[in-house]
This record gives C-alpha cells, structure tokens and sequence, in this order.
C-alpha cells in the first residue's frame, strides 16, 4: 500500500488487510473517525457568500484547495457541498486535530 501524504485527511490512519475466502489479501485503511469539532483550535471564521466552494475556500486560509476537508472536520456536514450552500453561514476554519495552538472552541 502505498504511504499516505502528510496533507492526506488518512495520513495517520492504521492500514490493514482483508483476506478473501480465496486467500486473495486486500490492503484498505481502517476508518477514520472524526475529531469532536470542539477540540480543534480555531483560527477564523468565514461568513459564507454567493459562490464560495469548500476547495475555494482551503485555498484561501490554507494555500491548498485539498484542504477542504479541515474545513468539513471543523463543521460536521454529510456532504461537504453543504457547507457553502446557505450564504451568511458561518464556518470555523480550524487548525488540524492534535496540532497545539491554544484552546478548541
């Protein structure tokens, strides 16, 4: 299986094997959890306006539109398309679980 990016919302994440009943291996990563909203540092908010997308959005506070699921970690959605759909919403932009820079919330 090949290494994880640091950047990678897996990176981190245990990799295991599923054995078929043929004894074909399949290599997978367990599944990622996601970290209670309330325990990552806050860094701004973003009001959301007509026409920001969640890829605009990573590129804009973190210089990497792949970033978009920070944003998605930080305001629990299903799909990440919700988070910019209701102009005046307001996300938490966040820095990334386990990463210290002062309190959550």
């Amino acid at each position: 299986m090949a290494e994880v990016p640091r950047t990678s919302r897996y990176f981190g994440i245990d990799a295991a094997v599923h054995v078929r009943a043929d004894g074909v291996e399949i290599p997978y990563l367990r599944r990622r959890l996601l970290p209670p909203a309330g325990r990552l540092t806050v860094l701004s908010e973003h009001e959301v306006s007509e026409g920001d997308r969640p890829d605009l959005l990573a590129y804009r506070y973190f210089g990497d539109a792949e970033q978009w699921w920070r944003i998605a970690d930080a305001n629990p959605v299903l799909d990440p398309d919700e988070l910019t759909a209701t102009p005046g919403r307001r996300l938490r932009i966040t820095l990334p679980d386990g990463v210290p820079g002062g309190t959550g919330g």
